[in-house]
This record gives C-alpha cells, structure tokens and sequence, in this order.
C-alpha cells in the first residue's frame, strides 16, 4: 500500500516553474590561431595613456638596472662564478616582477590622493541611473552549502528589490552539483525561496553534464537564455553585490555602448579565522592603492577576475567562446583560469574591458585557512600556467598578454624564490668548502680574493624589502588623508599597529605559501591534474593530522636551511632567519591561523565596523532555521511538491553510439534486483544515485517501488 505517483504536471498546477522559455543566442568557440577582424583588438591608445604606460614600464626597467648594478657589484668582487651568475639571474627577474607591483602601486597613492580611481565616469552617490535594458544574475554553484548560498541569494534580491527597478533583472541559479544529496537540497531551498520571494524573477537549472567547469556552465546558459538579456552579472557562490551597485553598473553598461565588461573590486568579509582577518584586512586597506594603479594605467584594457562584473551578452557570446587546448592534462583540455582569456578576447575583438574600483557594494569571502588558500592556490596555478598555451594567439592587445604573464608570474616565481634561496645556500657552502684559487693562471701582480661585500648586499637586501613594505605605508598615508574611513577602520593608531602586525605575519606565512605553490608547479610540470574540488567556506576547521601532514615539507624544508646555512657560518644562518623561522614554524603557524584570533579587534575594517545593510540581512537570513532533508530519495518520496519541479525539469541526455552510462547502468540493475523502496536507498552509491536522479524513467521506478512492510505509508 502506498506507491507514491506524482506527476510532472503536478509542478505546473502549483504554479512551480524552474525556468524561463529558452531564448537561444549562438556561442561558438574562437580560434586562437586567427582572428575574423582585420584590424583585431586595434583601439586607438590615448596620449595621455599611453604616457602612463611608459611611467609604469620606464619605472620598471630603472629600478631593475638600478638593483643590478648594486647587485653586480656585490658579487663581482673576485670575479662571478657560475653559481653566482645563476644567483645574479634570478635576483634581476625577481627584482622586475616586485618592481612593476611597486611602480604601479606609487601611481595608484597619487591616483587616490586625487580622489578620481576609475577610468569610468561612474557615480556611487548621487542618484540611481533610470536604466532600460535587461540583465540576468547568474549565480553558478557547486556543490557549496545551499543554506548560506540562498541567504546570500535573497540578500541580493531583496537589495534590487529596494532600488524599483527589479522587473528588469532576473536571477538564475546555475548549479553543476555533483553530490545527490546537495543537489536534493538546493531544490528544496529554492523552493523555499520562491515561496518567499514570489517566482517570477527567480530561476534554478542544474546541468546534467558539468563539462568545462565553470566557463561551461555560462557557456551553455548563454546558448540557451542569453538572447533575452543585454548584460549579465556574473556572481560567485560566495559573492554580494548592493542593488545600488548592480543597477549602477548596468547605467554605465548602457552609457558606454563599447564597453564588453566592468570588474568591480570585491571587499572581503565575514573573516572568521586570523589568516582570513589578514586577507580582508590588507584586501580592504592595500587593495584599493594597487586597483587604483592598476585601472590608471590598464585603461580600457582592463582584466576580468571572473565574478562581481557585468558582461555584455552579446559581445560575450560573439567574441568569448572558449576553444579547448590541444594536448593532454593539465595543460591541455578545457581552459580553467577562464576570466582571463575571456576579458583578453573581448578586447582583441574591439570591445572594452574596464575596472571600476571605486565603485563600492561589491563582497567575497575568501578561503579559512592556509591549507585551503593552498587547495585554491593548486586550482588557479594549473588554469594559470595553461595560459602559456594562450599567449601566442593571434590579434591579442600586449595589455591583454601582460595580464596573461602576471597571472603566469604569479605563481612561477614561488619556485625562482625557492630556487635563489637554494642558489644563495650552495654559494656560500662553494665559498666555504672549496679552497679558493688566489693565484690563477697567467700572470697577476695581485691575488685575488674570493669575497662579497657584506655592507653592499645588505643595502641591496634592505631596498628590496622597501619595495614590498613602501606600498603598504603608502596605502596607510592615503588613508590618514581621508577622515570617515580612518574612524571607519578604528582610528589611525589602530591600523598603523595593523599594519605592522600582518606584515610580519605575512613574512611567517610566506616561506609557507613559497613551498606550496612551488610543489603544485612541479606537480602540473609532472602531468598531474588538479581536479574539481569543493572550495571550504566554513570556519576554517582541520584536524591537527591534516596539518602535521601537510605542513611536515615545509618544516623539512626549513630544517634543511638551516643546517646548511648554519654549516657555513652563524652570521649566514641570521641572514636567513625570517624565512627559515617561517618554515620550522610551518606547523604551528598552520594551526594557529586556522582558528579564530584574540586579536580580532585589531584587523577590524570598516564593513566589521559598520556592517552594510545588505551584509547585516544575508547574516540574519543565514541565521534562520535551516531545511534538512532527509537525502535526496526520501525528500523525493515524501515530498511530492519537489518530485514534481524535479522531474519536470530533467532532460534525457543524447545517447552517444558505444558509450554506456555504468553508473546508471549498474543503478538500474540494482533497482531491479530490489525488493523495496528503502533497499534501493540503502544498495545505491553516491555517483549511481546521482545517475538515477539524472534520468527520469529510472527516478520514476524508484518513485513507484512500495515502502518495506515496517514503514509502509498509510
């Protein structure tokens, strides 16, 4: 008694819609090898421009000849040995790359004092712009916390709500989930959702087949939906934006018809642990001096990050289809740091590419602990080191190639830091060990002495470090000019004792990081794939194995510096003191910054101060009761007002000649062989019940099997 029957049309009684009607807008992916354009990407750089450039990468070159006359001259005494010029090698590259970050640091503390960060006239205070078009919210998901995921969700809507423009803007939950349960349960939220928010602009689709990640699955709602919309808005699962904000963006959209694209500059929050408090507090306080720089001399040839920005559809349609790189993973296969080459694609078509850090009511979350800024680290290094593949395309802006090398850079020089330390310790054990040769052959009056000049390399040393510390200081002078965002932050004492406490932590945690990212570079250089994984957004809990484990390489790592620069000499083993003590202390350090800090007050920001009204209603939204379902079977079964959308909504995938879904397969043969609803929850797997969940006709025989005799329905 009791075989439960529902219908799909069940969903369209009540009134339950997942989707809209399909508007379908073609997307095909681009050739790196040509362009259709006979003039690609070619926009006419402005003199003022291009004279900001030439600051930016003058700048560069001087401070790079600068350091490399001092550091000749360090290592010159003697003669240079080949250890020292491999040493002499790294340090110029080293050198550049911290230079350009300085350079153009220095133009955003002037861009600041002036007041003026963006490129486009977008006013954050004055009134709401009247806008006409239509833009769609897409918010993608992977198996991420659906609770907290539609607090944020309805934060957001509710925030467009309040701006009377919301008829305009519809709002779609892209979902590749891949765990059933998950996926049960972000239904049953969005449901609830509905219920609460009415369902008229409020959308869910769940892609059967997540192939390309992310990128595929904008991708295939562009190929589906995206003829109905002007701009989209491109969120992350732990992304905000104010409804102020959104409608300001989709204004400057429609006033600056050649604009492809506005990347807002997203404000960490909700930081619970003390390496993510670092994170929001250097994001919130240095990240407007560098995006300021940044967008003063990217110009129109500005970046993408993948989330908080608004996209034009139709130029991203034409000109943004991704083309899968040739060869095996991980450097072949679909692109994974997609932004990237999407923003430099748009720009090598004509279109514009444009920041706006000024702009306000953009938040993100970021990553609780080391090990897993490590795992996300991993991800974005191999989608990174893929752009290699992308560089030499065809009719690309050099803006849009030099944003290709940072992103490349980013991650390569982790492993030139590890290697010119290494290179440093090897030289000085050649100068300790191998008996010098003061008298070469041919004739000399004079010997010559193998030595460096120690008073010289200090003064090398010392510049180096100013070049990172000087951006800091000069954020916190820009900030002391500006009187509501000082007291926002807590006071100008405050935060100068900030500054000194992350930048020293900051140095603990670096050797860290260095050995992380240069063990994932040796890893993809091997052939190895990153996967897919679940990025953490709790409070940052792990077990104290997980990091004895994971941090056991770094602190053999440092103990092996240190036996080697104490075999040289005591003074050398000093020198190297703030990285070795970094890596002995890996261990510690990864348990105590994955917890939540005594000293939270101190890296306090203006948002933890003065909580927004959007963040303060996601935070009471995400306190409220949650729903628990039962798994995604039983929810089914006991919920015909979800059976109903659910299988409303699935679509029966193309069969492809030869090829057999096994886990399906081995689902329906399970099914079969059962006597009873509770023994087909019991017998299947994960990946077999998510097969079931997939394919209507399997799903509805599950539906249909009765209770065991013990907990038969009435």
């Amino acid at each position: 008694m009791g075989a439960l029957t529902t219908s799909p049309a069940l969903s369209l009684e009540l009134g339950i819609r997942y989707l809209p009607d399909e508007t379908p807008l073609p997307m095909q992916p681009c050739r790196l090898d040509r362009t259709n354009r006979a003039d690609p990407g070619r926009l006419r750089t402005a003199p003022a421009v291009a004279a900001r450039r030439l600051f930016i990468l003058g700048g560069t070159v001087a401070i790079t000849a600068a350091g490399a006359v001092e550091m000749y001259d360090v290592l010159k005494v003697g003669g240079v040995t080949v250890l020292e010029g491999m040493v002499f090698g790294l340090f110029l590259v080293l050198l550049a790359w911290i230079a350009f970050s300085f350079v153009s640091s220095v133009a955003g503390f002037f861009v600041l004092l002036r007041g003026r960060p963006d490129m486009l006239p977008i006013d954050s205070q004055g009134p709401l712009p009247t806008i006409t078009g239509r833009t769609a919210m897409l918010l993608p998901t992977y198996n991420e916390d659906q609770h907290h995921l539609m607090a944020r969700l309805r934060a957001m809507y509710e925030s467009v709500g309040e701006t009377g423009q919301d008829p305009l803007f519809d709002w779609f939950l892209l979902s590749d989930t891949t765990d059933p349960d998950i996926w049960i349960a972000e239904e049953l939220a969005f449901l609830e959702l509905q219920r609460n928010c009415g369902s008229g602009h409020l959308y869910y689709r769940h892609r059967s087949d997540n192939t390309a990640r992310k990128s595929g699955n904008i991708a295939e709602w562009v190929r589906r939906f995206g003829g109905a919309y002007d701009y989209m808005i491109i969120l992350d699962a732990d992304s905000l934006m104010s409804g102020e904000t959104i409608v300001r963006l989709a204004g400057a959209m429609e006033s600056n018809p050649q604009a492809a694209l506005i990347q807002t500059l997203p404000i960490v929050v909700n930081a619970r642990t003390l390496i993510s408090r670092l994170q929001q507090f250097s994001g919130r306080l240095y990240g407007p001096l560098i995006a300021a720089g940044n967008t003063w001399w990217h110009a129109s040839e500005g970046n993408y990050w993948g989330h908080n920005a608004i996209i034009r559809v139709q130029a991203f349609a034409q000109e943004a289809g991704l083309p899968e790189l040739r060869g095996r993973k991980p450097f072949g296969g679909h692109i994974l740091s997609h932004d990237f080459v999407e923003a430099a694609l748009m720009r090598r078509a004509g279109w514009r590419i444009f920041m706006a850090p000024g702009l306000g009511g953009s938040f993100e979350e970021v990553p609780p602990s080391l090990l897993d800024f490590a795992a996300r680290d991993r991800r974005w290094c191999q989608g990174n080191l893929q752009h290699l593949a992308v560089l030499p395309a065809r009719g690309l802006h050099w803006v849009s190639r030099l944003h290709l090398l940072t992103g490349i850079g980013s991650y390569l020089t982790a492993p030139l830091w590890l290697l010119f330390l290494l290179l440093g310790i090897l030289t000085s054990l050649q100068a300790y060990f191998v008996k010098p040769e003061y008298f070469p052959k041919g004739f000399s009056l004079f010997p010559t002495w193998p030595a460096q000049d120690p008073v010289l390399a200090a003064w090398v040393f010392a510049a180096t470090m100013g070049l990172l510390i000087v951006p800091k200081l000069l954020a916190y002078l820009v900030l002391l000019t500006k009187r509501a965002e000082r007291q926002a932050f807590g006071g100008g004492f405050r935060v100068l004792l900030a500054v000194v406490a992350e930048s020293l932590l900051a140095a603990l945690i670096a050797p860290s990081m260095m050995i992380f990212q240069s063990t994932a570079v040796a890893e993809i250089l091997l052939g190895r794939d990153a996967g897919w994984q679940v990025q953490r957004r709790s409070d940052g809990r792990i077990t104290r194995d997980e990091v004895y484990r994971k941090f056991t390489v770094p602190t053999l790592c440092g103990l092996a510096m240190a036996a080697s620069a104490y075999a040289v000499s005591l003074p050398l083993l000093l020198w190297m003191s703030p990285v070795i003590i970094g890596l002995v202390c890996a261990i510690p350090i990864g348990l105590v910054t994955s917890t939540a800090p005594r000293m939270a007050r101190l890296f306090a920001t203006p948002e933890d101060n003065r909580v927004p009204a959007l963040l303060q209603r996601a935070r009471e939204l995400a306190s409220l009761d949650r729903i628990e379902p039962h798994g995604a079977l039983i929810e089914l079964r006991q919920n015909p007002a979800l059976l109903g959308p659910h299988m409303q909504s699935l679509e029966t995938p193309p069969r492809k000649s030869g090829q057999i879904d096994i886990d399906l397969a081995i689902g329906r043969a399970k099914i079969e062989q059962s006597d009873d609803f509770e023994e087909v929850v019991s017998s299947l797997s994960a990946r077999e019940t998510l097969a079931v969940l997939k394919h209507p006709h399997a799903l509805e025989q599950v539906m249909r099997m009765p209770r065991a005799t013990a907990s038969a329905e009435v």
